[in-house]
């Protein structure tokens, strides 16, 4: 009797741990699935780039640097491999699309055309994606870390090779930190 009760939560046990390792498996999955989701949104950001860049180069020819940048940058984006060269390759492209958008800002020719008003709204598209995709990536990484992390999860993890993905983040310390307000006393 005691035999069948020992085999039994072994029997259980072994059932637990399966279930385990399961989900670590789907975690990890989903959490490629993230990552894969926004290296689809930077290659559809990079492939719209070369057209934006024409249409403002048509109006700003002078600007030359700013288009040489962006369409060197524009590579790297798209060929970054791991997720922190992703991530400061998107910072990078995004503070470059920035200045491209700085640059239209000069020419209301520009600012009225129908193909740069077009190509406007598709990178305002995609960057909202995109930071939707970034949202569920690291809410992704957030449930495989902490499972990992947790007991008895951990008890398998680890001796499977789970381990920790690192979360996509913005490597710029301008917006890490709260602004600075401060308003002129009046005086008395």
């Amino acid at each position: 009797m005691v035999g069948w009760i020992a085999l039994g939560v072994i029997v259980l046990l072994l059932l637990y741990a399966v279930g385990i390792y399961n989900r670590l498996v789907r975690l990890r999955a989903l959490v490629k699935e993230g990552f894969s989701g926004i290296t689809v949104q930077l290659r559809r950001r990079a492939d719209l780039i070369p057209n934006l860049v024409e249409t403002v180069q048509g109006y700003a020819s002078h600007e030359r640097e700013v288009f040489e940048e962006v369409t060197a940058k524009r590579a790297e984006a798209t060929n970054a491999g791991s997720v922190q060269a992703t991530a400061q390759a998107d910072a990078t492209m995004t503070g470059l699309l920035g200045r491209l958008m700085a640059v239209a800002e000069n020419y209301p020719d520009l600012k009225a055309n129908q193909n740069f008003l077009q190509l406007q709204d598709q990178l305002a598209s995609i960057e909202t994606e995109l930071q939707g995709a970034r949202r569920y990536y690291n809410a992704t990484v957030r449930d495989l870390n902490s499972t990992i992390q947790s007991f008895p999860p951990v008890l398998i993890a680890r001796p499977a090779g789970f381990t920790e993905e690192p979360f996509y983040q913005d490597e710029d310390q301008s917006i890490q930190a709260a602004p600075k307000v401060s308003f002129p006393r009046p005086a008395a």
